[in-house]
């Protein structure tokens, strides 16, 4: 049963995370797509370690785990938010959380590479077919599309790289005596490190002092960064990995919303009828089936920008 507790949560990172493609929209103004991934981590680290700090909460002591967790933090962190930062300088906020909402797609047949199962189930496969019938359907290369299909194809691969991110997570981060919000720390401050290291092919133009736009930055990055992984964290134990993903559906309709409210973007039928196809597929991917196993996978939460 859902708790009021639970739903507050929920809405709550729907409203943030689907609230994130608007900010990095109005970032940009401000900021390339490399200071923009800097600054976000950055605050996100600053919030994140300053509550660890508070909370004496340790942060990973194995080498090992902190190199899993540069892996992770690539495909999870840096890659996809800098490939959506660019997406974004010609792609609607509102078409990238649609995209963005393929995430779990992604994460099937990234969990048969890492061999987390040997067989999917009849549902996830018509899920995959369904699921992909519908990003066709909103690129629709067939057609003058008026969408930008370079820049639609970047954020396809900042989707594809948190499913990426997602499934290693599973593997080899999940349940290694590490308390969430460490974890969590630890991811941040790693993908400042990594992200400092991009900013020398992006990030030494000067800096344009739009006061909104700034803002917008930082609201990306302490609440959008920082305390929406201590909520996910908290929905994750609380009501577990399943429910906790429920957020991916809310996501592009957030985005979407905020989109045509704010930045005045047009949403198209066929673009709105293939977002409806996509969540059906992801939808049809989370319906309980028997697999078989090589080794248990904790089931995990899709990943967001």
């Amino acid at each position: 049963m859902t708790t009021p507790a639970s739903l507050f949560r929920l809405l709550s990172l729907a409203l943030i995370w689907g609230s994130s493609f608007l900010w990095i929209k109005l970032g940009l103004d401000a900021l390339s797509p490399g200071q923009m991934v800097f600054a976000r981590v950055a605050l996100g680290a600053l919030v994140l370690g300053a509550i660890a700090l508070f909370r004496r909460t340790a942060l990973p002591s194995s080498g090992r785990m902190w190199g899993h967790l540069v892996v992770y933090v690539f495909f999870a962190n840096v890659l996809p938010f800098t490939l959506f930062a660019i997406g974004e300088q010609t792609v609607d906020s509102g078409l990238t959380g649609v995209i963005n909402s393929t995430t779990p797609l992604w994460a099937v047949p990234c969990t048969l590479l890492f061999g987390g199962v040997r067989r999917i189930s009849l549902n996830t496969v018509a899920g995959l077919v369904v699921g992909f019938a519908g990003v066709l359907l909103i690129f629709s290369p067939w057609q003058a599309t008026g969408i930008n299909l370079g820049g639609a194809a970047i954020c396809l691969v900042a989707a594809a790289s948190y499913g990426v991110g997602v499934v290693y997570a599973g593997r080899f981060l999940a349940n290694k005596g590490v308390a969430p919000g460490g974890l969590a720390a630890a991811q941040m401050l790693t993908a400042t490190v990594m992200a400092a290291f991009v900013l020398p092919f992006d990030g030494l133009q000067p800096i344009r002092w739009d006061v909104p736009a700034l803002l917008a930055v930082v609201v990306l990055g302490v609440f959008g960064t920082g305390f929406a992984f201590l909520i996910q964290h908290a929905q994750i134990a609380k009501e577990g990995p399943t429910a906790a993903s429920m957020v991916a559906y809310l996501l592009p309709v957030v985005s979407v919303l905020l989109g045509v409210v704010f930045l005045h973007e047009a949403l198209t039928v066929r673009e709105g009828l293939g977002m409806v196809i996509v969540l059906v597929g992801v939808g049809l991917t989370k319906r309980k089936a028997k697999v078989v196993t090589s080794a248990p996978i904790k089931e995990l939460e899709p990943e967001t920008v």
